[in-house]
């Protein structure tokens, strides 16, 4: 396949169903910041507006500092919450020695999910160029749950949930995502 061939492909969108039911997820949200409160977190606004406006049911949300085991402990207690299927986290995924999140991801996770993360950098290197290598966005399975773990800028959120997140927490989305496969995570 030529490169031409293969950026053609990439732009195409891939198709929602609409003869499939939409599924509505719950999903718990972090904010991870030394510098933010809940009162000015402009991207955990962001993305809770985008998770309303798909239909999913915002269950949490709540701001963490950059403290590896407070972050742990949050995400442990909603991993373990059976009405929890998703976690977003955004912040803390830098290079500077106090982003910690994915230090904390690799923590509480069974398996982790690559393509998210190399698909998130490849998305953003359309944006903002090499300094694309400076995000460690990355995904996890733990104990049945998802956990995405998105940098904290405005713009990082919005292409984790416009690029990769609105379609595959969608139950319609062709040829699959990550919503029909929630019910097998436990699987042994």
């Amino acid at each position: 396949m030529s490169y031409t061939e293969a950026e053609k492909l990439a732009e195409k969108p891939m198709p929602i169903d609409e003869s499939r039911t939409f599924k509505a997820i719950n999903i718990a949200l972090l904010t991870v910041s030394d510098t933010r409160s809940l009162k000015d977190d402009s991207s955990g606004d962001i993305l809770a507006n985008r998770i309303a406006a798909k239909g999913h049911t915002l269950i949490h949300r709540s701001l963490i500092r950059d403290d590896q085991p407070k972050i742990i402990k949050q995400l442990n207690q909603w991993i373990d919450e059976e009405t929890v299927d998703v976690i977003i986290t955004t912040g803390g995924t830098g290079l500077t020695g106090r982003d910690i999140t994915p230090e904390a991801l690799d923590v509480v996770k069974d398996k982790d999910i690559p393509g998210f993360g190399e698909l998130f950098r490849w998305l953003s290197y359309e944006k903002i160029g090499t300094s694309t290598v400076q995000s460690r966005a990355c995904a996890v399975v733990s104990r049945g749950t998802y956990v995405f773990a998105l940098p904290g800028s405005n713009g990082a959120v919005k292409d984790g949930w416009d690029g990769i997140l609105d379609t595959q927490l969608d139950s319609r989305h062709r040829p699959c995502n990550f919503v029909e496969l929630i019910p097998r995570l436990l699987e042994k």
